[in-house]
């Protein structure tokens, strides 16, 4: 795998400290035997502190250590054992247990959701489908965006040296600066991948302003365009949530036992896991692919496995009626196009793909 693939390690190690931090006390054990807690010296009662909520044993041998990394990077423990199975199959049964306040028993979505999705670009970085290099333009089309990007650093410079030789603060210009300087990496690291430029694309002058230049670049540079969207797209995937969130809603607006029995927090758990299960059902796909299952079959699958979860995961989670949840479900798998939209729009106003 090469540099990617440590790359791609790195980011799910990432990722499984990240849900480690939503998700604290999953599987942890212990080799000593302590009467009182070593954090707060409170005398124990059970396998947890009742006072500071450490664990009453502690780790010190090396086996341990890496008993402890298994557990922090692929989150295996009981829960995760109990959790995506049901995710898989009964996902309405997890999210209606989960909001009625069975939480020990199963992972939560919000660390199943970040471990997910950095396990998602992890996976597809190491393993995802590459871009053919064009030897007659890599070095021209590199090269002039490299330009383009050292003279707009030099600009910025420039407007930077003024405002502190007037006084006037500088914080809005240094994270400019921070920013063009990571977009010349970037086209540089392009250069080092032997990722091209591609040919003009005419964008239509009915799109505003602030979106038509970031698709221009777009279709003048599409494996620049894709390698940023890899690259920064995972760093705003918690944005999808409260994407998602207003469509499910949506659903059941015209229903007033549902908007007096649901709230917020309960749509949030089925948005996470919902997110968490798509994200690891495209991880296997991947890996499927990496290993020779074929192109139709994988559309195929890519197709019904989507609304099908969306149906069980409704028809369980708000205990629907068969045909309630058939057209919610037809309905959600729509929305979910709008809502990729909307989180495509977000990274091009924050600059992510301009």
């Amino acid at each position: 795998m090469g540099g990617d693939g440590f790359e791609a390690i790195g980011e799910a190690v990432t990722g499984g400290a990240i849900a480690r931090a939503a998700e604290p006390g999953a599987g942890e054990g212990g080799h000593t035997h302590e009467s009182a807690c070593l954090n707060c010296n409170t005398p124990l009662v059970g396998p947890h502190c009742h006072q500071c909520g450490q664990a009453a044993h502690v780790h010190r041998t090396v086996g341990a250590w890496w008993h402890d990394l298994a557990h922090g990077v692929l989150h295996l423990d009981g829960k995760i054992w109990r959790t995506l199975p049901m995710l898989s199959w009964r996902p309405g049964d997890l999210t209606r247990r989960y909001i009625a306040g069975e939480r020990a028993r199963f992972v939560s979505p919000l660390a199943l959701f970040l471990f997910s999705v950095f396990l998602m670009f992890a996976v597809f970085s190491a393993f995802g489908p590459g871009l053919s290099p064009d030897p007659s333009g890599v070095q021209r089309g590199l090269a002039e965006e490299v330009k383009v990007e050292e003279a707009a650093i030099a600009k910025l410079q420039t407007q930077r040296a003024e405002a502190a030789k007037g006084g006037k603060p500088t914080s809005a210009l240094d994270e400019r600066l921070k920013t063009a300087r990571q977009e010349l990496d970037l086209v540089r690291t392009m250069n080092e991948r032997g990722l091209v430029k591609g040919a003009s694309v005419r964008i239509s002058d009915d799109l505003p302003a602030w979106l038509r230049k970031p698709m221009e670049k777009a279709g003048q540079n599409p494996a620049l365009f894709l390698y940023k969207l890899q690259s920064s797209a995972y760093k705003f995937s918690w944005a999808l949530i409260p994407i998602s969130l207003p469509f499910v809603w949506l659903l059941f607006l015209h229903r007033r036992r549902y908007r007096q029995s649901f709230k917020a927090y309960d749509h949030l758990v089925f948005v996470t896991y919902s997110i968490a299960f798509m994200s690891l059902a495209l991880i296997a796909m991947m890996l499927l692919r990496w290993i020779g299952v074929g192109t139709v079959l994988l559309a195929f699958a890519a197709m019904i496995i989507p609304p099908v979860h969306m149906y069980r995961q409704l028809r369980g989670a708000y205990a629907l009626s068969r045909p309630s949840a058939l057209w919610r479900a037809f309905v959600l798998v729509n929305m979910t196009g709008i809502a990729m939209s909307f989180f495509l729009m977000l990274l091009v106003g924050l600059g992510v793909l301009g």
